[in-house]
């Protein structure tokens, strides 16, 4: 019995300083790197091509028939409402004037001695009221002849920039002429038209009504636009208005802004793309790209680490993207923690170490 006790006492002693040990063959959870989500305020916005158009546009056409004498513009300046473009030729005119004031003249000394003979019956009252018609009628021809006389004269209708002349001088026009001699465009400021599917238009009107997004109803949506080379235009725009009607061959509307262009940077014609600023959503949920995979009927998915500290598949319902994240609108909430890195190692329902917490950048 002696020798059991010591036996047994020798055995605790070696029992108890020996430190636990893992199975063999059993490996230590894999690491990971996780972004904690939270709620953020983010300015929706959504982009669509387009191109510019004039804001006003005149075609300059004759209004009388005439040999054109001088070309008071330069193709390609500004001009001024009011400018003379072209002058006409205006002898024929000033004879035609000359001849219907020498007419009224005659006729208005008819008519006034007309009016002492009828005083004193030496004269019918028919033939007083047929020289008052006259009179009348040759009024009219003379204001008639100076209209004619001041259409030799072609103004500018609107301020803006003038174009190539499709005449120079010595050439005949007629009045209203199918062709323009030149044409005037008004390009500060200036439209930007962008054709909107009706299936885009629906969902975008849709988002605006379903989500808490903060915008005043009061001031106008403001747009930015992005030049064909990639640069950003320096002015922001507004929305003008939506088209009422669809186009039935292109199932489109026509969405219209109106920028400024002081410098004249934006010509017509030129393709742009638009950036409506739809509001801002003050607790969007942003997650980085990387950290969504899609199964294979194109569900988005993520791993998450839950509270047991197990990884655990998420279905996501995404809005868009936004830089390099995706705007998540289901499947997260506030101080869930999402792989980011390290998502080769592990599987759904293994358990995982988070080894560092990144930061959710944008």
């Amino acid at each position: 019995m002696k020798w059991l006790g010591m036996f047994l006492a020798l055995a605790l002693v070696a029992g108890c300083s020996r430190a636990p040990q893992q199975p063999q063959g059993a490996l230590p959870p894999p690491e990971v790197a996780v972004v904690t989500v939270a709620t953020q305020p983010v300015t929706l916005t959504t982009e669509l091509p387009g191109r510019t158009s004039p804001y006003l546009i005149a075609e300059i056409r004759p209004q009388a028939n005439g040999l054109i004498q001088k070309r008071f513009f330069t193709e390609g300046t500004d001009v001024k409402a009011g400018e003379v473009l072209y002058q006409i030729d205006p002898a024929p005119f000033e004879a035609t004037l000359a001849k219907a004031e020498a007419n009224v003249a005659t006729l208005r000394l008819r008519v006034e001695r007309y009016q002492g003979a009828l005083a004193v019956k030496a004269v019918s009252q028919q033939t007083y009221d047929d020289a008052v018609a006259a009179l009348k009628q040759a009024e009219a021809e003379l204001a008639m002849a100076r209209i004619h006389l001041g259409y030799t004269q072609i103004t500018a209708p609107i301020a803006g920039r003038i174009g190539r002349s499709s005449v120079t001088e010595g050439a005949i026009v007629t009045a209203y002429q199918p062709v323009p001699l030149a044409t005037i465009q008004q390009l500060d400021p200036i439209y930007v038209d962008v054709p909107q599917s009706t299936a885009e238009l629906l969902r975008w009107q849709r988002r605006r009504a379903n989500r808490g997004l903060n915008r005043d109803g009061a001031q106008p949506e403001k747009v930015q636009l992005i030049l064909e080379d990639g640069t950003k235009f320096s002015h922001e725009g507004t929305l003008e208005f939506r088209d009422v009607s669809v186009n039935p061959a292109t199932a489109t509307v026509i969405v219209r802004m109106v920028f400024p262009n002081p410098d004249g940077v934006l010509l017509p014609g030129m393709f742009v793309r638009a950036v409506v600023q739809e509001g801002v959503n003050d607790r969007a949920i942003l997650v980085p790209q990387n950290a969504v995979s899609r199964d294979p009927k194109g569900v988005p998915l993520a791993m998450v680490v839950n509270v047991q500290g197990v990884a655990e598949l998420r279905a996501l319902q995404i809005d868009r993207a936004i830089s390099n994240q995706w705007l998540v609108t289901g499947g997260l909430a506030p101080g869930d923690q999402v792989i980011v890195e390290g998502l080769q190692k592990i599987r759904p329902g293994m358990p995982v170490k988070v080894a560092a917490s990144v930061p959710a950048t944008r």
